[in-house]
């Protein structure tokens, strides 16, 4: 989560090739004879359906109000490399309906030969359903990355379109430490919304964000987020179930504070009384950091005002803490994670609504701030947690470690 809104200044309001106003045709066209573009870019504004192929995203395509953008199973788009500029944005009012199927995934990945974290600045959907803010101010706040499109409003059913059996890889463009891309950030995104069977890799921020919102999202993969893997901001009210969190001992790119859940009530801490704040539930998790020189800040990070409700939960640091040296306190710092459930911070600590029932497998359970917050209930288990359920992630073709 960021502290401030920073404009971008897009080459993509200069391109409308493949998406102007009379592109609401099937593509690519079964006529041999014709000659068909499958760059995507611009401002669509009328619907469109990529049907199976490959697509290039060349620069910034924004999915205007009104406007669907239906993708069949097994397309693959490629985000021109380069960062900031190629990302897709799903305004208010318009749809994505991204239908994979298990044996035939959407992809959107890098056109780079050499592919890195950070290629491409993702996917944004901006939805009308409610986000937090002050008493009697309206209910919508500017896209972290494009604050001239806003997002949120008083529909908490609202519909942005389908996503499901669909990967996202090598996202996240930076653009400083203020503002940066996710793999998927969703902004007030409502629940009519329909997401699952979703797999972001080698990301270079956030692997996903909710900033307020009421949409549910449902098989959940993240391997190697370069931040956090679960993130909540603004004001989200949905649930997250059966969602696994993985850092590989080779993805050695890192933030200042990557955790593997961090929540926050409202947007980074800056309104802590604000109403609508977030209150959101997680059920069926697994977050594991196998990198023995990287340490995460906090397994379960929940703060600012957030009131969190997290079932099942299951962290596991498979080298129990190998240690890295010491902290300018003289404090051992050690691989895995800093903090197993903490619900400190200094802009505000967690609810004292929240609950967490939570294992740990090569960390000390015993290591649970609660600040403030004495009403809280963190639960560890006798016999441990189970987690998320990997079987349903078989058609990414991911291996899993086991403990």
């Amino acid at each position: 989560m960021k502290k401030f809104l920073i404009p971008i200044v897009s080459l993509a309001l200069l391109f409308s090739v493949s998406c102007s106003d009379d592109d609401s045709s099937r593509e690519p066209r079964e006529n041999p004879g014709e000659s068909v573009s499958t760059d995507i870019a611009g401002n669509l504004t009328s619907d469109r359906t990529l049907t199976a192929g490959e697509y290039t995203l060349t620069t910034t395509l924004f999915v205007k109000s009104g406007a669907t953008l239906t993708i069949e199973p097994g397309v693959t788009i490629k985000a021109t490399a380069g960062g900031t500029d190629a990302f897709i944005i799903v305004e208010r009012g318009a749809k994505i309906m991204a239908e994979g199927t298990a044996s035939q995934p959407i992809r959107f990945t890098s056109s780079a030969d050499n592919q890195r974290s950070g290629d491409w600045g993702g996917l944004i959907i901006n939805g009308r359903a409610p986000i937090s803010r002050q008493a009697g101010a309206p209910s919508e706040a500017a896209t972290e990355v494009r604050t001239d499109i806003l997002f949120g409003g008083d529909d908490a059913a609202d519909n942005s379109g389908v996503l499901n059996y669909v990967i996202l890889e090598y996202t996240g463009a930076r653009i400083g430490d203020d503002a940066e891309h996710n793999g998927l950030t969703l902004n007030g995104v409502g629940s009519g919304t329909k997401i699952s069977n979703i797999a972001i890799l080698n990301g270079d921020d956030d692997a996903i964000e909710w900033f307020g919102g009421s949409v549910d999202v449902t098989n959940l993969l993240v391997v190697n987020a370069r931040d956090d893997m679960f993130d909540v901001s603004q004001g989200w009210t949905g649930t997250l179930k059966n969602a696994y969190g993985i850092r590989q001992s080779n993805f050695n790119l890192v933030t200042s504070s990557p955790r593997g859940i961090e929540s926050d009530g409202n947007l980074d801490g800056k309104s802590p009384s604000d109403i609508g704040q977030s209150s959101f539930t997680m059920e069926n998790i697994t977050i594991v950091n196998q990198n023995d020189g990287i340490a995460l800040n906090d397994a379960i990070k929940v703060r600012r005002g957030a009131t969190a409700n997290i079932i099942n939960a299951l962290v596991i640091d498979p080298d129990n803490g190998v240690f890295l040296g010491t902290d300018k306190d003289g404090d051992d710092i050690k691989s895995g994670f800093s903090d197993f459930v903490d619900f400190e911070d200094g802009r505000g600590n967690a609810n004292s609504a929240s609950t967490v029932n939570v294992s740990g497998t090569g960390i000390s359970e015993t290591d649970i701030k609660l600040g403030d917050a004495t009403e809280a209930a963190v639960t560890v288990p006798a016999t441990a947690n189970t987690g998320a359920d990997t079987s349903v992630f078989g058609w990414t073709n991911f291996t899993f470690p086991t403990f």
